[in-house]
């Protein structure tokens, strides 16, 4: 029951990484293009996430690092499924027309391409502590 809970919250907590990613990403990309602005909205969508999953996902597990390191270490583990993600995105760009002129459909399939290794090194690794 409690991974369900873990899940669910987790996939809130993408969803609204996913808003916040698009969102940077159409803001930024008239000045960067669509890759530049996908790192800088990657990024956005990394602290957006991290600061829902410590405090509602994983609220009952600690990380037993202080929050800066805790910041550092998901930003890394994050990067797993990053690259996922950025690697769906980047070939749905280059070779879909329809994804390039509507950049939230490979932004989409990236995110859900990254989820579900970062649920598991976010859960297993860096939470991974039960919190009495």
């Amino acid at each position: 029951m409690k991974l369900l809970r873990e899940t669910i919250l987790f996939g809130v907590a993408g969803t609204i990484g996913f808003m916040v990613d698009t969102a940077v990403l159409y803001a930024l990309q008239g000045f960067m293009g669509p890759f530049y602005a996908r790192i800088l909205s990657f990024l956005a969508a990394v602290l957006a996430t991290w600061l829902i999953n410590r405090n509602l996902a994983f609220r009952g597990r600690a990380s037993s690092l202080s929050r800066k390191k805790e910041f550092l270490s998901y930003m890394i583990l994050m990067l797993a499924g990053g690259l996922v993600n950025y690697g769906v995105y980047s070939a749905l760009v280059l070779w879909l027309p329809l994804v390039r002129q509507y950049l939230i459909l490979g932004v989409a399939a990236g995110s859900l391409a990254g989820m579900v290794v970062n649920f598991l090194t976010a859960r297993f690794l860096l939470f991974s502590k039960r919190v009495g």
